[in-house]
């Protein structure tokens, strides 16, 4: 396993297992498991949202490895922090820890950049020095919204998580998080199953040349960017494939080739009022799942 050091001093492996749309806590449960004590993972990435964080924490529960070992993210929904954030990511907080059945979650993500961030922000800045959380992060900043989040606030985000793949590279967002010392972790890294990336002539050929598969080189290609990973699966074989990227290394000519499928763009938040309402109607959704 690769890691990277986030601006708190703060290990975390590059690569995890994701759990996003895992709805049976049945196959959660199990996946997590398998991943974790079978196969090796120590980053295993979740969210209140999800509806399944109990799930991971029954799994957490059963595995024989040590949990300062065990890398955990989970994140704070935006129906509690719509109003008082403070109080809103007291509340979301704890509820995460009680799911997962822990004292303390490694990296706690604000889910949205929706609500009252900074009230949300302040207490769970609180929560590092009680050691509630070892590290904080935002989900889906902007370079902007970044750059006024940290400028405004003592603590700045040790993670912001956007979607980045082969074809939204999200290049000059890496350039925009480095300068704040802000990691940047992917999500959606193989595009959601997005065919044309598995289906690249380019990528094919390079997976032929290392004896990999097209999904491994997209993998060595976010390790070698210093980007962490959290593809999902629910199959074993495919865990174990994910995993092995750390025996292989791209060239600079390979590096360059894949830079040439950049397509731009990729998620961000909607800059209008009608498209910042489409999202909360589509994302309120979600809040049913905080109390399953």
């Amino acid at each position: 396993m690769e890691y990277v050091t986030l601006n708190n001093g703060v290990k975390m492996p590059k690569l995890g297992l994701g759990v996003f749309r895992v709805t049976d806590l049945a196959q959660a449960e199990e996946m997590v498991y398998q991943a974790v004590e079978q196969v090796g993972y120590r980053l295993i990435d979740t969210a209140a949202a999800y509806g399944n964080e109990k799930a991971v924490g029954a799994a957490l529960a059963r595995t024989s490895v040590a949990r300062e070992d065990i890398f955990v993210t989970s994140k704070l929904w935006l129906s509690d922090i719509k109003t008082d954030g403070y109080e809103g990511a007291k509340r979301g907080l704890e509820r995460s820890l009680k799911n997962l059945g822990l004292d303390y979650i490694d990296l706690y993500l604000i889910h949205q950049p929706l609500g009252d961030l900074y009230g949300a922000w302040r207490y769970l800045s609180e929560a590092v020095r009680a050691g509630k959380i070892r590290a904080i992060g935002v989900d889906n900043f902007t370079q902007a919204k970044l750059a006024e989040f940290a400028a405004f606030n003592e603590v700045v985000p040790a993670v912001n998580m956007i979607e980045a793949n082969v074809l939204h590279q999200r290049t000059e967002d890496q350039k925009a998080m480095a300068a704040r010392g802000v990691q940047m972790e992917a999500w959606a890294p193989f595009g959601a199953g997005n065919t044309e990336i598995f289906n690249s002539p380019v990528l094919k050929s390079m997976a032929e040349s290392h004896g990999k598969t097209v999904g491994q080189v997209i993998l060595r290609w976010f390790m070698q960017r210093d980007i962490v990973a959290i593809p999902k699966t629910v199959r074993i074989e495919r865990m174990r494939e994910n995993l092995a990227v750390f025996d292989f290394a791209l060239t600079e000519s390979e590096m360059a080739a894949i830079a040439r499928l950049d397509q731009g763009g990729g998620y961000s938040l909607p800059d209008t009022a009608d498209g910042m309402d489409q999202l909360l109607e589509l994302l309120s959704g979600y809040d049913t799942l905080l109390d399953a």
